[in-house]
């Protein structure tokens, strides 16, 4: 008798306690999806201090309906946790919530097999986050020629990073309109260009020690899964913010 009670109150649990929803139709919920069928999902697991965050990967099939296609990631963010993307300062440490798209990668180590352009960097490779100079903010430089109109010292030399660049993918926050290249200065330039206030140089990379300096990192691992998945053509995105806050992101 015991033990036909204790199998009727796990079935009466079973039925009075709503199930928790799916994680595959979290992106059903998300407000800015557009005409993307890859999902990147970046949930925070705490508040807008936490610095920890869980990555899901999902895609939609040709019935509309949404797939997980990669299960719980650890993830890490920014120092400084999250902000709004409207409302993010440069050199605060925090990550950007939001959704952005993602087109292009590049890495210190070979293509893994991406289908996203991808450029595998060298020394003379810089990601340029100089206020000073609007026209070359937030921009990939091939070069450090002496005719730049830019800071080497207000650049990301990415070679070195060879642990967290080992992979990434550009996340297109803040991203400049219009990229053309001076021939004469042997630098890219944006006719459209980015805000100087709110921060370059977002990416999602492979991890380091601890939290970033506001991009979202995966293990390397991860990190190659992410890149030979993405597809341009699938027109994929990236969604990020606290839990409480990623339907709105």
């Amino acid at each position: 008798m015991r033990k036909l009670a204790a199998v009727l109150a796990l079935v009466m649990a079973a039925v009075l306690v709503p199930a928790a929803p799916a994680a595959a139709a979290l992106p059903d919920d998300l407000a800015h999806v557009g005409n993307a069928k890859q999902l990147i999902v970046v949930t925070g697991n705490g508040g807008w201090k936490s610095t920890k965050a869980t990555v899901r990967a999902y895609q939609r099939g040709s019935d509309g309906k949404w797939r997980q296609v990669f299960g719980a990631m650890t993830a890490r963010i920014g120092y400084g946790g999250w902000v709004w993307a409207s409302n993010r300062v440069q050199d605060t440490g925090t990550t950007p919530a939001g959704t952005f798209t993602i087109t292009q990668a590049f890495g210190v180590r070979a293509d893994p097999g991406t289908r996203l352009p991808y450029r595998k960097v060298d020394k003379n490779d810089y990601w340029v986050g100089d206020a000073r100079d609007a026209k070359t903010y937030n921009l990939f430089q091939p070069s450090a020629s002496a005719k730049r109109t830019w800071r080497k010292s207000q650049a990301e030399r990415l070679a070195a990073y060879p642990t967290q660049y080992a992979y990434a993918a550009v996340i297109n926050f803040n991203k400049p309109g219009g990229r053309h290249w001076d021939a004469k200065r042997k630098q890219y330039v944006a006719s459209k260009p980015a805000n100087t206030k709110r921060g370059s140089a977002i990416f999602l990379h492979a991890s380091g020690k601890g939290a970033t300096a506001g991009c979202v990192s995966v293990s390397r691992a991860n990190m190659v899964r992410l890149l030979k998945w993405l597809n341009p053509a699938k027109h994929p995105r990236i969604v990020m913010a606290p839990k409480s806050a990623i339907n709105r992101a």
